[in-house]
């Protein structure tokens, strides 16, 4: 009952909200002539979870890769509170406030989990105070990084490096943070530490976009959860409209073993 009194206040929080990041009829494409996107349209609205599911090759991740600049659209546009950032490259974003973590593993395995975490700290590099300041965030919020912060970081297990990740994200102090499969091929006790840590984010004043192939977590934290399929939107709604909507279920079923309950 709990739970669906809290869904329940953040679908409307999800209608009070105000767009701070938007994909508008974006289409996108790997060496010029592999169309991934086509005509894509996600807004991404302030302190929510906005959840992206979707088939194999639906273009969830190249979603995620477009918004931060990896790739830039061939049409369309992406704004972050209203200004035009399609053209802009990834450190850009960093700068913006817009923090990314992979799917894929992006630490570096012969360095320390400590130094990994100073890594994310470049842009403060001179400030040692404040570099302290936010590694005792990231220690406070993971404490087995505390216990490892002299290890290598390629010592750790999957769950632990991703820790690491999402402790380097959070010592920019990002008002976005993007999310790409971040409990991929971790053990579901650490899957359940990390949406649980998911759905504090907001309340600490951080967008979260999130992509996720696990559609039963991604409904029950996101705010509001968009479909994807072949690069474009096929489906959108709360968790709420997932819940009472029989064409959004068997649409779900289409592509997954899996129905919403």
């Amino acid at each position: 009952m709990a739970r669906k009194t809290k869904k329940k206040a953040a679908n409307g929080k999800w209608d009070a909200a105000q767009t701070v990041l938007e994909m508008e009829d974006v289409h996108a494409a790997y060496h010029g002539d592999i169309s991934i996107l086509n005509g894509l349209s996600i807004a991404v609205r302030e302190n929510c979870i906005t959840g992206i599911i979707g088939p194999n090759g639906a273009g969830k991740s190249t979603a995620l890769k477009t918004m931060y600049g990896f790739l830039h659209p061939t049409q369309g546009s992406i704004t972050l509170d209203g200004k035009d950032i399609s053209g802009l490259p990834p450190y850009a974003m960093m700068e913006n406030g817009i923090a990314f973590v992979p799917q894929n593993r992006s630490l570096f395995n012969d360095l320390s989990v400590e130094d990994n975490l100073k890594l994310g700290c470049w842009q403060f590099r001179s400030n040692r105070a404040k570099i302290a300041e936010e590694l005792e965030k990231v220690y406070a919020q993971f404490p087995i990084l505390k216990e490892k912060q002299r290890d290598m970081a390629g010592s750790l297990s999957g769950g632990q490096q991703r820790f690491v990740e999402l402790g380097r994200a959070l010592v920019v102090e990002p008002k976005i943070i993007m999310l790409d499969e971040p409990t991929a091929m971790i053990a579901p006790k650490i899957s359940r530490e990390i949406y649980d840590f998911i759905e504090t984010l907001p309340e600490r004043g951080i967008t979260v976009v999130l992509v996720d192939q696990n559609v039963r977590q991604c409904v029950n934290v996101s705010d509001y959860i968009y479909i994807l399929d072949l690069g474009r939107n096929r489906g959108e709604g709360t968790a709420a409209t997932f819940a009472r909507d029989e064409h959004l279920k068997e649409m779900v079923a289409e592509w997954l073993d899996y129905q919403i309950d």
